[in-house]
C-alpha cells in the first residue's frame, strides 16, 4: 500500500462552508493559516487541512498565493465550473480510472477510492476522501469549462475590433472617391471661391 495523495480535509463537512466563505471574503496575497482563521473564521487543525487541499487542486500555488483558477472560482459567473477544473485537477488518479467519477453514486465512488489506495473498506481515510469530494462536488458544475465566458467575450471583442477596422477602410475608400458636384455663385471676387474651397476642404479633412 503505497503513500494516498488523494485530496482530503480531516473535516470534509467544512469543506463547502469554506468554498463559501471565500467567494465572500477579497484574494488574499498568501492564502495561510491566520488567513483561515482569522478572515474566514475556521480556527482549528482539522480546517487548516484546507489549504493542503486547495493547493493540490490548484487553486492555490505551493507557496500558498492564490491561483488563477482561485479567481476564477470566486467569478460568480464562473465558479461552479472552476471548481468543477479543481476537483479534476485534485483528483486525477481516479478520473484516470474513470473519468466520469464524479457521476457515480456514493458507494460505487468509494469503491474506486478503495481500488486507488489499496485502503480497507472501514478506512478513515476512504471515508474523508469520499465525504470530501462529495461536499466539494456539491458546489461544481461538471458540463462547462473555465473560460467558456472570456471566451465568448474576446470573440465578440475581436469581431467588433474588425468591424471596427472595416468601417474605418470603407470610410477611407469612400473618401477617396468622393465625386462633388458644387454649383458656384457668379462672381468677379476670387476671394468668394477660396472661401467656399477652404470650408470645403476643412469639412472633408474632418470626416
Amino acid at each position: 500500500m503505497g503513500q494516498i495523495n488523494i485530496p482530503y480535509m480531516s473535516a470534509p463537512g467544512a469543506i463547502s462552508k469554506i468554498l463559501e466563505k471565500i467567494k465572500e471574503a477579497g484574494t488574499p496575497d498568501n492564502f495561510n493559516a491566520d488567513f483561515l482563521s482569522t478572515k474566514l473564521g475556521f480556527k482549528g487543525g482539522n480546517y487548516r487541512t484546507f489549504i493542503s487541499w486547495a493547493k493540490k487542486t490548484g487553486l492555490l500555488n505551493g507557496d500558498g498565493t492564490p491561483t488563477l483558477l482561485y479567481k476564477s472560482f470566486r467569478n460568480p459567473t464562473s465558479s461552479k465550473s472552476s471548481l468543477a477544473q479543481a476537483i479534476r485537477n485534485g483528483y486525477t488518479e481516479l478520473y484516470s480510472r474513470n473519468e466520469y467519477c464524479h457521476e457515480l453514486d456514493r458507494k460505487a465512488f468509494k469503491g474506486l477510492v478503495m481500488e486507488a489506495t489499496g485502503e480497507a473498506h472501514d478506512s478513515k481515510v476512504v471515508e474523508v476522501i469520499v465525504s470530501t469530494f462529495f461536499n466539494a462536488k456539491a458546489l461544481a458544475d461538471f458540463d462547462s469549462r473555465p473560460g467558456d465566458e472570456s471566451r465568448v467575450e474576446l470573440k465578440v471583442e475581436k469581431q467588433l475590433e474588425l468591424d471596427d477596422e472595416k468601417t474605418h477602410h470603407k470610410r477611407v475608400h469612400l473618401g477617396l472617391n468622393f465625386t462633388i458636384n458644387l454649383v458656384l455663385p457668379k462672381t468677379d471676387d476670387p476671394a468668394v471661391y477660396a472661401a467656399i474651397f477652404q470650408s470645403l476642404r476643412e469639412s472633408l479633412l474632418k470626416e
